[in-house]
């Protein structure tokens, strides 16, 4: 790894943290941004001689509130700039006044200055909702704002604190990046044209952003379960996003206790994350759920999720989230692949795709049906989902059930769909092998 790439790895990590921290600090979301590019930039200039510090994120956060000192400054100082080229107009004809408010505006000026460095040198502890003990979880409930469409909040929220990579957010939502672009840039006018305060709401309101929130945790950590980020096409995963989802749900569920959903994700990140060792072979390539070593699921995140869903379930209030920890819970109790109970597995996904009809659920329903009933009941499937295009499992399904159906010709064109839209290599070197196995290459 250069160290180019080893401090582009590290900001990605603390992004989210990093920002968080700043926009509760600094409370205004453009300079919080600008000031951590500044510190980037910074980094990419002293780290190759220094050495990444002990504590990059310290490191980001120190250097990014000293830029962001030094742009409320220059903002300052080209105010007074510009107002005193006002006042020298105004000294011809009344002298006397003009002195005056050019004295008064002056001390103003840089009692201005004073106070924006005391504010940010001084202010280590943000003055937001103490009963949200996580400052990122904090600002996440903050951009969850029910005046935004509930895209948008999730789109916005997993752009400016989820780390997420506009590219990478696009893939979440299966749309173009410009779109995606577009899309957040709106958000940011909407927010900064109506007036809507970046505030923690207070405990009785958070309910109405839940979904929002539980959205964002959830495709934080979808990301890191499959990575598509550019900088990681030799990885299968991000560990550290699978992590920080995680830990915010465990947050989350402290918080709200009552919240049936928030215990069914938390039982799902678990129960997924469970596995994430066996994924990959000693010589890192993809191992398919049904081909694991079983032995190497971990058994703490097994007990703690089946635990958290059973948690959910007495609360009596299903959700989607709950259905697909049930999904994976049953993949958790099965000893074999083969004593996998496939058809209520096909069961429940029947019942999610009634709660939130989509491509991404009717592939998946297809996939669980053709494992029940067999290839052919899958496929009858497939053929029925629209949208699903630039979807690539959807033409991986596809192709491995045409396979299993000896529709060779059909199958490889599927092949080549899903290979030349994956974007992770690791899996994209998996279709290329089984694309290749198939033709006897």
């Amino acid at each position: 790894m250069t160290v180019k790439t080893q401090i582009e790895a590290t900001f990605r990590e603390e992004y989210g943290r990093v920002i968080a921290t700043l926009i509760s600090q600094l409370g205004d979301f453009t300079l919080a941004e600008d000031a951590l590019q500044d510190a980037l930039v910074n980094a990419l200039e002293r780290w190759p001689n220094d050495g990444v510090p002990r504590n990059p994120g310290a490191w980001l956060t120190a250097v990014a509130k000293r830029r962001a000192i030094d742009r409320l400054r220059r903002a300052n100082t080209q105010e007074r700039h510009t107002a005193n080229l006002d006042l020298a107009g105004m000294f011809a004809t009344e002298f006397t006044e003009g002195l005056e408010a050019e004295v008064h505006f002056s001390d103003s000026s840089f009692s201005s200055v004073a106070s924006s460095d005391q504010f940010l040198l001084a202010q280590d502890e943000p003055d937001m909702d103490e009963s949200i003990p996580d400052e990122r979880l904090k600002l996440m409930f903050t951009c969850c704002h029910p005046a935004l469409a509930l895209e948008a909040q999730v789109a916005l929220t997993l752009h400016t604190l989820g780390g997420l990579s506009t590219p990478e957010v696009a893939r979440a939502f299966l749309v173009p990046v410009p779109t995606m672009a577009q899309r957040l840039a709106r958000a940011r006018r909407k927010i900064r044209d109506a007036g809507i305060p970046y505030r923690v709401p207070p405990a009785h309101l958070l309910p109405e952003r839940l979904d929002a929130l539980l959205a964002v945790i959830y495709l934080i950590f979808n990301e890191g379960y499959v990575t598509t980020s550019s900088t990681d096409q030799e990885s299968l995963t991000r560990r550290e996003l699978c992590h920080e989802a995680i830990r915010l749900g465990r947050i989350l569920v402290a918080l709200l206790p009552q919240s049936a959903e928030a215990w069914g994700l938390l039982a799902l990140m678990l129960l997924h994350d469970s596995r994430r060792e066996a994924r990959l072979s000693a010589a890192g390539e993809l191992v398919l759920l049904e081909n694991q070593d079983r032995s190497r699921w971990e058994r703490a995140k097994i007990e703690e999720g089946t635990a958290a869903l059973d948690t959910a379930l007495a609360l009596f209030s299903p959700g989607p989230y709950q259905v697909q920890a049930a999904i994976s819970a049953l993949h958790a109790e099965a000893e074999t692949a083969v004593s996998t109970d496939w058809p209520q597995i096909a069961a429940l996904y029947n019942t999610l795709a009634v709660m939130i009809p989509s491509p991404v659920v009717a592939v998946n329903r297809a996939v669980a049906v053709a494992m029940a009933q067999g290839p052919t009941a899958g496929l009858a499937l497939l053929r029925r989902i629209e949208g699903a295009d630039d979807f690539y499992p959807y033409h991986a399904a596809r192709a491995d059930l045409l396979r299993r159906t000896n529709q060779v010709e059909a199958a490889a064109d599927a092949y080549e769909q899903a290979i030349a839209l994956c974007g992770n290599s690791v899996e994209r070197a998996y279709l290329q092998r089984r694309l290749d196995e198939m033709l006897g290459r």
